[in-house]
């Protein structure tokens, strides 16, 4: 579905992202684990040309998207679930939503309910302030906006930063539920435990590289990934 050939991204003259190519199967849930700074955010806004790459090719669906207008990309099937949730604190959680489908013009209630079924909690609380919900409250807000564009891929940067460990096995759930239902997931995840082990691919970046790659069961017993990042 997506293929990222040769991606190189620059900030002022750092190489944040040297040369990484990596694909991402339709269906699937694919993860990058590394630590700060590995250029992992980086990767996820320059395929949605939030920043633009030095050099590259990314491809969605066999077409080309290198650059292209974001919200050219949104239109084709991608969204991107920031890092740090990014909700409008001052809107209630049903305009949250709606603000996550403003490039359809057609019915949003069939999709309203849909996201409903997911997140219960968002429904009970449709008439709040986002600002006024949890943390793991606003994390699903911000889960469900994103799917309110009816995306192909959804793209997750963190989902579980921040959040209590009972938040992130229902955070965890609810993307495994929505991969089931046929949205395919590239995941950002310094939690590299719950990552792989949701994972049917892994990709491990460091400083800018992609240094290994695997199934998200063979990360999960690669002494390599062990040491680094599961504190085995």
């Amino acid at each position: 579905m997506l293929k990222v050939n040769d991606l190189k991204v620059n900030y002022g003259g750092i190489e944040a992202v040297k040369g990484i190519s990596f694909e991402v199967p339709e269906k699937s849930i694919v993860t990058l684990i590394g630590a700060n700074g590995a250029g992992k955010s980086t990767t996820l806004r320059s395929i949605v040309s939030l920043v633009k790459p030095s050099n590259g090719k990314i491809e969605f669906l066999g077409e080309d998207i290198t650059g292209r207008d974001t919200n050219d990309i949104v239109a084709k099937g991608i969204t991107l679930v920031p890092e740090g949730r990014k909700i409008f604190p001052d809107l209630t959680v049903l305009e949250n939503l709606k603000i996550g489908a403003y490039m359809r013009k057609d019915n949003l209630t069939e999709d309203l309910n849909w996201v409903y079924d997911l997140f219960p909690r968002l429904k009970e609380r449709h008439w709040q302030a986002g600002g006024t919900l949890s943390g793991g409250e606003q994390q699903m807000l911000a889960v469900a906006r994103a799917l309110m564009s009816r995306p192909k891929l959804i793209m997750m940067d963190e989902p579980s930063l921040g959040l209590a460990p009972l938040i992130v096995q229902g955070i965890f759930e609810i993307i495994k539920e929505i991969n089931k239902q046929g949205v395919t997931i590239l995941l950002i995840e310094q939690n590299a435990n719950m990552a792989l082990r949701t994972a049917d691919i892994g990709y491990v970046m460091e400083t800018g590289n992609i240094t290994l790659t695997g199934s998200g069961k063979e990360l999960l017993v690669n002494e390599q990934v062990r040491a680094a990042y599961l504190g085995k």
